[in-house]
């Protein structure tokens, strides 16, 4: 079977493939290509010479693994193994599904000479157990549904058409969304329905089968809000107001803080936050909730009309993300810039979104002023839809469609 290869998280990986001390943790929403990604780590190795028999895959989700949910039951699967000489390759899909197996995972890592992968669809999987037992010796990766530029690559790798005009095919992009599965799917209600089926799927197994929600239709109303109104500024007493003003629905301010958090953890949206750039801290209180696809907020709605200003954001954060960045909303004073990025190494760029700038004069102005207050010398990016280049106080301007389209990142040299 060919398997369509996502370099820049396979990049990331490889210098841990033969490490026997460090457990690759491997997360993402569901659907978004994990196990894929792990059947592509696994003809590496095969293509490295590494023989079959040292290479043990258990999907957990699939037909044969699914009566398997006791920590003894998944000893016993991986047992055997300890006959083979030399180093073992061990991969196990959707690992949270047993509780307590991060007693087993740290009993192989100790035994040495097995080299883990894990993937799972929570943030429980990071949480409890593991962190605590495994402190310093795990690594994880943090996978995204397909980057615009991966979304061409996967239809070209499939035999699909890519439109010439770039711009039309980030517009396909952005109602379809990024699931790698959807591109199976030519009609446009089919990859609505399938989204649909991820989101019952993700209630399903990472919320219902992990907490216990008493009012499953607030939950839902709750869920709906926050994905109708992502990239929009708010807060609690934000959230609380309109979902009891325009809706009707009362809830308590914890709840909503819990239901919020399950939402987080079951990666259907991500919670960006706010920095004082004065002060170099973060902000508490107002924040912006971006999705993990935009194909949830197109399957929730039945107008196709594209709100460029969140969803522009949405895509560039998301792209952020992937590429390894944490990602803020900034605050300069009285003005605000819309993602602050810091790298590994502490190095920071600053990016404004808009659809256009070619509006008028105040329209430009507003985009360019923030980053012109910043007097450090880090990138600045001004980021557009399909706008002329245009060249204003050493920012950077650059149309999405060749910034992400290009698979480049936020630093001069990339």
């Amino acid at each position: 079977m060919r398997l369509f290869k996502r370099e820049d998280y396979l990049r990331k990986i490889r210098g841990f493939y033969h490490d026997d001390g460090m457990i690759k943790v491997i997360t993402g929403v569901r659907r978004c290509g994990k196990s894929c990604l792990m059947q592509c780590i696994v003809q590496e190795l095969k293509d490295g010479g590494i023989s079959d028999d040292r290479i043990i895959h258990l999907d957990l989700d699939r037909y044969g693994f699914r009566s398997v949910r006791t920590p003894d039951q998944l000893e016993a699967l991986i047992e055997p193994a300890l006959e083979i000489p030399g180093m073992k390759y061990l991969f196990i899909d959707e690992v949270q599904n047993i509780d307590g197996f991060e007693e087993v995972i740290n009993e192989f890592r100790n035994e040495g000479d097995f080299s883990i992968f894990i993937t799972g669809s929570n943030s429980y999987l990071l949480s409890g157990e593991l962190s605590t037992k495994l402190t310093g010796r795990y690594v994880e990766f943090e996978m995204q549904t397909l980057s615009f530029k991966e979304y061409c690559d996967m239809k070209r790798f499939l035999g699909l058409s890519v439109d010439a005009n770039l711009t039309a095919e980030l517009d396909r992009y952005i109602v379809e969304g990024g699931f790698p599965k959807a591109l199976d799917y030519p009609d446009m209600a089919d990859k609505r329905t399938y989204a649909q089926s991820v989101i019952r799927e993700i209630f399903d197994k990472d919320v219902r089968g992990r907490v216990k929600v008493k009012n499953v239709s607030v939950f839902n109303q709750v869920r709906d809000y926050v994905i109708n109104n992502f990239g929009a500024t708010t807060s609690l007493t934000n959230i609380l107001d309109d979902l009891n003003k325009k809706q009707g629905v009362k809830i308590k301010r914890e709840t909503l803080h819990r239901y919020l958090q399950i939402l987080e953890d079951a990666k259907i949206i991500s919670r960006c936050t706010r920095f004082d750039m004065k002060s170099r801290k973060s902000l508490q209180g107002e924040q912006k909730y971006y999705l993990a696809d935009l194909s949830f907020y197109f399957a929730l709605n039945t107008d196709n009309r594209i709100n460029y200003g969140p969803v522009l954001e949405n895509v560039v954060y998301n792209y952020a993300r992937s590429r390894g960045y944490e990602v803020s909303v900034g605050r300069i004073g009285n003005l605000e810039c819309d993602f602050i990025l810091r790298d590994s190494e502490m190095g920071y760029a600053y990016v404004q979104v808009a659809m256009t700038i070619m509006n008028d004069r105040a329209t430009e102005d507003r985009e360019y002023r923030p980053l012109e207050n910043i007097k450090d010398n880090y990138p600045k990016f001004v980021i557009t839809r399909n706008d002329p280049i245009q060249r204003r106080s050493g920012i950077v301007h650059e149309n999405i469609t060749e910034l992400i389209g290009g698979g480049r990142g936020f630093s001069p040299g990339e």
